[in-house]
């Protein structure tokens, strides 16, 4: 099969995987859907292949999403997440420290393609100072995108089996439908969207094709230049996107590369994430932050997934994804320095 066709069946499976998790009620079921079946459809080299072309047009409308979820109560509160930050550093320093154990002791990876799988953040920016120095590119990239699928799993599953905790496709605002916006929405929402990517960019911010139109969206929403959200059937559409694009990264490897990997980042990203439970019920004891929304903060995942999940779980959508980039920032000027130093 050429890679259109493999595309095309990668995103049915997806819709359909999406539907029947939205079925099942788990949170954020049109990424967590067709994430877990097209990473099974991987394992079993059946004939599918990412969108990885779509993925800049949908990663803007998740963007907009988060960004029209910020209010000026949400900002007026800012002071507030010092503690949570101040906190972080410490947190990040015993994750990478565990992930790394994981690595070079029980995967027997080499120290410097250890060193930069064990990062807990920054796939692709990890992925190309890990092979400047010396690492091995596939391994690392395998690292990482084990640590997303794993962590995004088992936060996603843990909140709706264990914690009860359900989500509609339309998240915590409710369905939007099509003809719910108006020509002046669309042209607002719109432009947020195009004009976040070139915004992004000049200000460097990490992720610029989500945290530029996120940026322009939150003061767009600020401003009352526009009331409402992108319609829900967009935003289902890039959620299947991103959840297959996750699922298709083992594509190439072998069930045996695959299986080592996955199974190494089990254990990588359950060192994270206990150290993450612990160091979430630190500084919830020290703030008024509820220790699920802390959890989801300093949960190792994907930015741009983390804060869907927050979304969909009815959490502060602004804490997390602050929180995420913050990290992302440390992780990337932070891992060279400490590595020269090592």
């Amino acid at each position: 099969m050429t890679s259109a066709p493999r595309i095309v069946l990668a995103l049915m499976v997806g819709a359909a995987a999406g539907w029947t998790a939205n079925r099942l009620g788990l949170p954020l079921p049109w990424m967590l859907g067709p994430m877990i079946a097209n990473t099974l459809l991987s394992i079993l080299k059946a004939p599918v292949a990412a969108p990885a072309g779509l993925r800049p047009f949908v990663i803007p409308v998740i963007g907009v999403l988060l960004g029209s979820t910020i209010s000026a109560e949400i900002l007026g509160r800012l002071g507030e997440w010092a503690l949570t930050v101040a906190v972080m550093l410490p947190f990040l320093a015993v994750a990478a420290a565990g992930s790394y154990f994981v690595y070079r002791r029980i995967g027997g990876y080499d120290p410097v393609t250890a060193y930069f799988s064990a990062m807990p953040g920054g796939l692709n920016e990890m992925l190309i100072m890990g092979a400047a120095s010396g690492g091995v590119e596939k391994r690392i990239a395998l690292a990482h995108a084990s640590r997303i699928l794993v962590v995004i799993s088992f936060v996603g599953l843990f909140y709706g089996l264990v914690l009860d905790v359900r989500s509609s496709s339309g998240a915590a605002r409710g369905w939007v439908a099509l003809s719910t916006l108006s020509p002046q929405d669309w042209a607002w929402l719109g432009g947020c969207a195009l004009v976040g990517i070139p915004v992004g960019r000049f200000l460097r911010l990490p992720a610029p094709v989500m945290l530029g139109p996120m940026l322009l969206s939150g003061i767009a929403h600020l401003l009352h230049l526009v009331e409402v959200a992108p319609p829900s059937l967009l935003v289902i559409a890039a959620q299947i996107v991103l959840g297959t694009v996750i699922g298709c990264r083992f594509l190439g490897a072998s069930a045996r590369e695959i299986g080592r990997d996955i199974w190494l980042g089990v254990w990588s990203s359950s060192a994270m994430l206990l150290v993450a439970v612990g160091f979430a019920f630190l500084t919830a004891s020290l703030t008024d932050t509820p220790v699920a929304q802390v959890f989801l903060a300093y949960s190792p995942g994907g930015l741009t997934e983390m804060s869907l999940l927050a979304l969909a779980m009815g959490q502060d959508v602004a804490y997390v994804s602050i929180m995420h980039l913050l990290r992302i920032l440390i992780v990337i000027v932070a891992a060279p320095a400490v590595f020269r130093r090592r």
